[in-house]
C-alpha cells in the first residue's frame, strides 16, 4: 500500500467504540484489527500539497506546499482564531469559501481530554473533533451562529478552563470522568455579561443554549505508553513496532507514538509483517 497520508478516519460504533482507518492515498486500511500486531510506515521523501498536488520539499499547515498555504482561508489565522475573523473588512482571502466553512453554526463545547477543556467545531464535525482530540467526554453547551461568535465564547470560557490539550497527559491514559453538566453550570454564569454583549451586538437569535447528553468515547488501547517518545518523518523515514492502541490521531507503538495528521501529504508505504 503506497499513498499519501491524511487524517485517520473515525467513527464511533453502537458500544460508542472509535473505529479507526488509515488512509493511504485512495485506500482505507481498518486498523482496530491491527491493534497488537506488528505495523511499518516507511516514508517515501516525497510530500505532495494536499490542495494542489504538486511535490514540496516541506509541509505547511498540515500537508500544504508555501504557495497554497499562502492563499487559502482554510490556513488563515483566523481559522485558529476565529474571534480575528477579518470578513467584513474585505480582506478574506476566499469569501465563497467563508459563506459555506465559516457562516454556518458552530458548536462551544466542554470536553474531558487530559482534563477539561472548551472548545469550537462546525455543527457537523461532532463527535468528530472530540475524537481527533482525544476527548473521553463531549458536550456541546453552546449553538451559535457563525464561526467568529464561536470564537469570542470561547476566548471567554478559556479565562476560566484549558483551551488546549495536554496531549502527552491524553496518551499516558484516560483521564477521569467529569461531570460535564455541573460544571458548564458552574461556568456559564460568569460569562453571562459577555454573552449579553455578544448576543447585542450579533443578534438576539445568535447564541443557543443546549441541554444535551455527555457523549462517552471509547478508544482501541491495548497499552498506554507509560513514557511518551514520538516518531516524526522528517528525523526517521521508518516508523515500526506493535500496534498498541489508537487514540486521537496518535498511533501507539511499543516504540513510540506518532501523530498522522501531523505528517498530512506525506507518501508512505504500509507494510504489515507477521
Amino acid at each position: 500500500m503506497l499513498g499519501t497520508l491524511k487524517k485517520l478516519r473515525a467513527h464511533l460504533d453502537e458500544a460508542q467504540q472509535v473505529q479507526y482507518q488509515l488512509v493511504v492515498g485512495d485506500e482505507l486500511l481498518p486498523l482496530n484489527p491491527l491493534i497488537g500486531k506488528p505495523l511499518t510506515l516507511i516514508h517515501t521523501g516525497n510530500i505532495f500539497c494536499c490542495n494542489c498536488g504538486k511535490k514540496t520539499k516541506k509541509s505547511y499547515s498540515q500537508g500544504h506546499c508555501f504557495v497554497c498555504m499562502q492563499k487559502l482561508a482554510s490556513c488563515d489565522m483566523c481559522i485558529m482564531k476565529p474571534e480575528t475573523c477579518h470578513f467584513d473588512q474585505g480582506t478574506c482571502r476566499e469569501p465563497e469559501w467563508a459563506q459555506s466553512h465559516c457562516f454556518v453554526p458552530h458548536y462551544v463545547y466542554l470536553s474531558n481530554t487530559s482534563g477539561i477543556k472548551v472548545g469550537i467545531t462546525r455543527h457537523t464535525q461532532l463527535p468528530t473533533r472530540w475524537i481527533d482530540q482525544g476527548a473521553t467526554q463531549g458536550l456541546p453547551i453552546f449553538k451559535v451562529a457563525t464561526r467568529q461568535i464561536s470564537g469570542l465564547v470561547e476566548v471567554e470560557l478559556a479565562k476560566l478552563v484549558n483551551d488546549k490539550t495536554h496531549w502527552q497527559a491524553m496518551l499516558k491514559g484516560h483521564a477521569d470522568d467529569i461531570d460535564l453538566h455541573a460544571k458548564a453550570a458552574e461556568l456559564i454564569p460568569q460569562i453571562e455579561a459577555k454573552l449579553h454583549e455578544i448576543g447585542m451586538q450579533k443578534g438576539d437569535y445568535s447564541i443557543e443554549r443546549l441541554q444535551e447528553e455527555i457523549q462517552a468515547i471509547h478508544y482501541p488501547i491495548e497499552t498506554f505508553p507509560k513514557k511518551i517518545t514520538s516518531h516524526n518523518f522528517d528525523k526517521e523515514a521508518v516508523v515500526s513496532g506493535v500496534l498498541q492502541g489508537i487514540k486521537g490521531q496518535y498511533l501507539l507503538f511499543d516504540t513510540g507514538v506518532i501523530n498522522i495528521r501531523k505528517f498530512t501529504a506525506y507518501e508512505v508505504s504500509v507494510a504489515l509483517t507477521d
